[in-house]
């Protein structure tokens, strides 16, 4: 069981780096996340995979006050989903005709989505940022789907403010991420594992599948 775990959760995770740079690649439009890595990264001239890196780095600082603790999941989310990022930018030049573009978006989703399903049913521990929400969660006793409402919309206008890229591509991925991470999530469920996170997550946090799926 553990290294079919291993091979779902290092697999979603680089299927997950290549979907982010297939959306940067369409251009039209990023997740509300990548909309504030890219923004910083224009301001910086860091590549979005570094800054990628650098906030999810420092968003497991934020982890301390709220009493989590990160599992192999979450430390290896912060490492490798930037650096694929950037691996796939490095591969695949940019793309400017629009019968390209929207396929490449549609692809770029749905390979996200998958990815999500793959990497979270490891059960390893939620990706930073999602840890954050489901901390927050806690800590406030507010629904997830608020904080995670807040948290990305408060994101979203500062990756905007920045010159981060929105576009049909957001509007895309906040209605589809959802329902098809559901989907994969229970396709690619192991059985035999508990119904609880994984032990090394801290005891008490709200499951990784709640932030994904805002529930």
């Amino acid at each position: 069981m553990l290294p079919r775990r291993l091979v779902q959760l290092y697999l979603g995770l680089t299927l997950y780096g290549v979907s982010m740079g297939l959306m940067v690649r369409a251009g039209l439009g990023l997740d509300p996340w990548s909309v504030l890595n890219q923004g910083i990264s224009r301001h910086t001239g860091l590549s979005i995979g570094t800054v990628t890196i650098v906030s999810g780095a420092l968003i497991l600082l934020l982890w301390i006050p709220l009493r989590q603790r990160p599992g192999l999941g979450t430390v290896s989310n912060v490492v490798i989903l930037g650096l694929v990022m950037d691996g796939t930018l490095a591969l695949l030049p940019e793309v400017h005709a629009p019968a390209a573009r929207i396929p490449l978006l549609a692809c770029a989703v749905l390979l996200n989505g998958t990815a999500t399903g793959l990497y979270i049913s490891a059960r390893f521990g939620p990706g930073p940022r999602d840890g954050l929400m489901t901390g927050l969660h806690r800590r406030t006793g507010r629904p997830v789907r608020l904080v995670r409402t807040c948290i990305e919309v408060t994101v979203l206008a500062v990756g905007f403010a920045l010159g981060g890229s929105i576009g049909v591509g957001t509007v895309l991925y906040a209605l589809a991420i959802g329902p098809m991470a559901q989907f994969f999530l229970r396709r690619f469920a192991i059985k035999g594992l508990p119904e609880r996170p994984s032990t090394v997550v801290a005891r008490g946090q709200a499951s990784p599948e709640h932030a994904i799926l805002r529930e």
